[in-house]
């Protein structure tokens, strides 16, 4: 039996038709991703299922006495503690405490009590603080006010009390957009236990990955489902596209050449029987929609000015804010091939050490030197706060390049998919995704050699985060990525910081390794807190620092491994550069043979370059698994 019945629905806003007899149903347990590019009515779709706005058409149905539990769009505020806030949550569990205070019935008492025990009312509190320790809040933040936190810890609040709920129907839209990775992580691992049903809004693929065992996809006002995760509905609907297309292709095939029978021997009477009988076999050919997919999304960074190295560099350098040190004694260096990645908890610093390299925080003390030359494009979520919302992308832009032509101006924000019905569009009327578009271009416009972004996928569908990846495989200037996206780190970044205690060290080791590394933390602190340091733990603590040694061991060969990637690509992207360029009519026209020559003999020598780059790789890659295999 289904828990929730969606069954053609149709949701239109101001005008708009979002959802047009769309179906979906959802059983008990089931976890289910969906999906849909931004604007296409993903957060409608939650709103009309908690009855916040009605259908034009359809109905939706919950199955009875089903609890249904939903992220607040209001951040709570107030005195109450965090702890506090999240029990309040539980409205039958407040109601029955307040009425075992005060009735003087003993039946009815016995049936409070036993009512209590039913729901582990004693046991509350103790998971509360678990939910809210795994979303980034310790012992003392707990205690603290709502009201000391700003809206994002706040939204966290919010996430915490409809987990703690454990409701038979979980909402969630975005629940990763206000945690840092090592929440996003813990979110992940939580929502895998979860046994009840639910339906999340994300585009991170991580989490949809790991957390649901069907997508929903919203296209064209129509749900369709999908068993699996992200990566399974990538290769269903992929599969699909190429059998739809092969069918379309035959059914095209032949009813051309029914078509040429008809037009030749319509006219003539000894085959006119013929022609009749191919037209009306032509009217029962079946009609197969095209794969009409929406334009590709792409992203393009302009090409940096080279510079040679250092790029940046910094000794002993300490940061903070009215003299008070977040970070301290750094002595660290970036060139234009590094691709490095922050981690750590938030507050620990990322954003302000992020500050301090595009130039917008000098340092309480040591020095900071630079290239002259060196261009520094910094993205921030917290920009959107700067934009003129009564502005067009036109006007923003046109402002940021003083000395542009229109031309230059549309092309900058073209190479960001803000075509020219979008960049003419009021600031206001964008959505989150064409906002963070529009920032991405501004911090591109001086074609930096440095690149800092700060999360800079939160409002970004799936697509345009494909887009931003292959932007940045082929970006030739250096990056610098604070994400809480597990996925774009790994697609990107080639060297891990943690920032973490007032310092930034290296981490030594890949996505995965910090992933186990943080539960190995998370169950330290946990036996900490509750004062069992046995013989048992101290193994374990002599264990994780064996692992942390060979990890260290291996990090010259990891690096290794990374720079011969690093190399493919670049390697790869150029000689894609100079084939376009050959491939180019014009090339042969203008030119007088020397530049296709000399591009021929460049062509020959990329190749081999390459060639040359993956069996270095291949020979690194095999000493690492073999070292690896050997701890």
């Amino acid at each position: 039996m289904s828990l929730l019945v969606i069954h053609d629905l149709t949701l239109r806003i101001a005008g708009r038709t979002l959802l047009d007899q769309a179906n979906l149903s959802i059983e008990p347990g089931r976890k289910v991703g969906l999906i849909g590019r931004n604007g296409a009515g993903k957060s409608t779709l939650l709103a009309a299922i908690a009855g916040d706005i009605q259908p034009d058409g359809g109905s939706i149905r919950l199955s009875s006495r089903a609890r249904m539990g939903r992220v607040k769009q209001e951040a709570p505020s107030g005195p109450a503690s965090l702890v506090e806030t999240v029990l309040a949550g539980d409205t039958e569990r407040a109601t029955l405490l307040a009425e075992a205070e005060t009735t003087t019935d003993p039946q009815r008492i016995a049936e409070v009590h036993e009512r209590l025990i039913a729901i582990n009312a004693d046991s509350a509190p103790a998971r509360a603080a678990s939910i809210l320790s795994g979303l980034g809040f310790n012992a003392e933040a707990q205690a603290r006010p709502v009201s000391d936190f700003s809206g994002g810890w706040r939204m966290r609040v919010s996430l915490a009390t409809a987990l703690f709920l454990e409701p038979d129907l979980l909402l969630l839209d975005e629940p990763t957009n206000h945690l840092d990775l090592e929440a996003t992580l813990w979110l992940e691992g939580w929502l895998t236990r979860f046994g009840g049903a639910a339906l999340i809004v994300s585009h991170d693929r991580g989490l949809l990955d790991a957390c649901v065992n069907a997508i929903a996809h919203l296209d064209r006002g129509k749900l369709s489902l999908t068993p699996g995760g992200y990566e399974e509905f990538v290769r269903i609907r992929t599969e699909q596209a190429l059998q739809q297309t092969r069918a379309a292709e035959k059914v095209a095939a032949r009813r051309a050449h029914m078509q040429s029978f008809v037009d030749r021997f319509r006219a003539k009477a000894t085959k006119a029987k013929q022609a009749q009988a191919r037209i009306k076999a032509l009217e029962k050919l079946p009609v197969i929609d095209s794969v009409i997919e929406d334009a590709p999304t792409r992203f393009e960074f302009p090409e940096p000015e080279p510079l040679p190295p250092p790029m940046l560099t910094m000794e002993h350098v300490t940061i903070g804010y009215d003299g008070k040190a977040i970070l301290s004694n750094l002595s660290l260096r970036l060139d234009m091939e590094d691709r490095i990645a922050l981690l750590g908890a938030n507050g620990n610093g990322k954003s302000t050490f992020a500050k301090l390299v595009a130039g917008r925080l000098e340092p309480i003390s040591g020095t900071v030197n630079h290239s002259s030359r060196l261009k520094v494009g910094y993205f921030a979520q917290h920009q959107t706060e700067e934009l003129v919302m009564s502005d067009t992308p036109i006007a923003h832009m046109a402002r940021a390049l003083p000395k542009a032509l229109p031309t230059e101006v549309r092309s900058q924000l073209a190479r960001f998919g803000l075509d020219a019905g979008k960049a003419e569009t009021k600031i206001s009327e964008l959505s989150g995704g064409e906002k963070a578009r529009l920032l991405l271009a501004l911090a591109t416009r001086d074609a930096p050699q440095l690149l800092i972004l700060d999360e800079p996928t939160n409002h970004l569908d799936l697509d345009a985060k494909d887009a931003l990846v292959r932007a940045l495989s082929e970006f030739e200037g250096a990056v610098l990525l604070i994400s809480h996206d597990p996925h774009l780190v790994e697609m990107v970044a080639d060297r891990l910081w943690l920032v973490g205690d007032g310092r930034i060290t290296p981490f030594e080791g890949d996505m995965a390794e910090y992933r186990t590394w943080l539960l190995e933390q998370s169950r330290a602190a946990a036996r900490s807190a509750s004062g069992r340091e046995t013989e048992s733990s101290a193994g374990r603590k002599e264990e994780r620092r064996e692992r942390a040694e060979a990890r260290k061991a291996l990090a010259p060969l990891r690096k290794k491994v990374k720079e011969a990637e690093s190399k493919i690509l670049k390697l790869t992207s150029e000689r894609a550069k100079v084939e376009t360029r050959l491939a180019d009519p014009a090339l042969y026209d203008a030119s007088s043979g020397e530049d296709v020559t000399r591009l021929t003999m460049k062509l020959a020598s990329l190749k081999k370059d390459e060639e040359k780059a993956e069996e270095e790789w291949f020979t690194l890659q095999a000493e690492l698994e073999e070292a690896s295999a050997e701890d």
